[in-house]
């Protein structure tokens, strides 16, 4: 059909312009910047109406509102690129101000450096008997016991014994803890690290920090323990 064809070169010619600037920083150019394009296609359509059944204004608002669309749409990604850089860029501010400073985190590893002892910090929803387990990088349990464990914080310090006093070496360990209260029904025990957080990786996104050999996330930082030094 002879309307069908002329509308169909017109958006050729317009894809065919788009295309050009696509690989440009420009390409995201909106219909609105683009007046010319959205003249000329209108002005197309309207001059190939078919006499004997022509657009309906319904039609024709709905198209207009069609482009308004787009229109905000693409305003709208261009907005949301603009907030995420924003995003990123805070993020690197506030992960960098940690290094060199004492955090808790959440976290079930601690480096344990073959003298001064391993530490964790358990955070009981309500007193209750914990089994700890603590196990090495290669997921062998070097140690294992039942404690009484009170609501709040508490800490557990281990010096690196194994239950048959064997003294396992410098390395990052793993403790879980389960527990029961007074009725026989588990209780879910997470725990904390402490650390100094001595590098962040910038190229992360959200950046990472590191923290005895492990690396953590912003979000798990629970509180600042004391100021450091990056110096020292």
């Amino acid at each position: 059909m002879a309307v069908d064809a002329t509308m169909a070169s017109a958006v050729t010619a317009t894809n065919t312009a788009t295309s050009s600037t696509s690989s440009s920083t420009s390409s995201n150019t909106t219909i609105a910047n683009n007046f010319q394009t959205f003249l000329t296609l209108l002005t197309t359509q309207l001059q190939n109406q078919n006499p004997l059944d022509p657009l309906d204004t319904n039609q024709f608002t709905q198209q207009l509102v069609q482009f308004a669309s787009v229109e905000q749409q693409l305003r709208q990604n261009d907005q949301l690129a603009t907030l995420i850089n924003i995003e990123k860029t805070a993020q690197s501010t506030a992960a960098l101000a940690y290094v060199g400073n004492i955090v808790a985190v959440d976290g079930s590893k601690a480096p344990y450096d073959g003298s001064n002892s391993a530490t964790w910090t358990l955070k009981a929803p309500k007193d209750t008997t914990a089994t700890i387990t603590i196990t090495n990088a290669a997921g062998q349990t070097v140690f294992s016991g039942s404690y009484a464990v009170q609501q709040g914080n508490a800490t557990f310090a281990w010096d690196g014994k194994g239950n048959d006093g064997t003294q396992w070496p410098a390395g990052t360990y793993t403790l879980n803890a389960s527990g029961k209260d007074s009725a026989g029904n588990n209780v879910a025990i997470p725990s904390e690290i402490q650390g100094v957080v001595d590098s962040v990786d910038l190229t992360a996104s959200p950046p990472l920090l590191s923290i005895g050999g492990q690396s953590y996330t912003t979000d798990q930082i629970r509180r600042v323990v004391r100021p450091g030094s990056s110096s020292s």
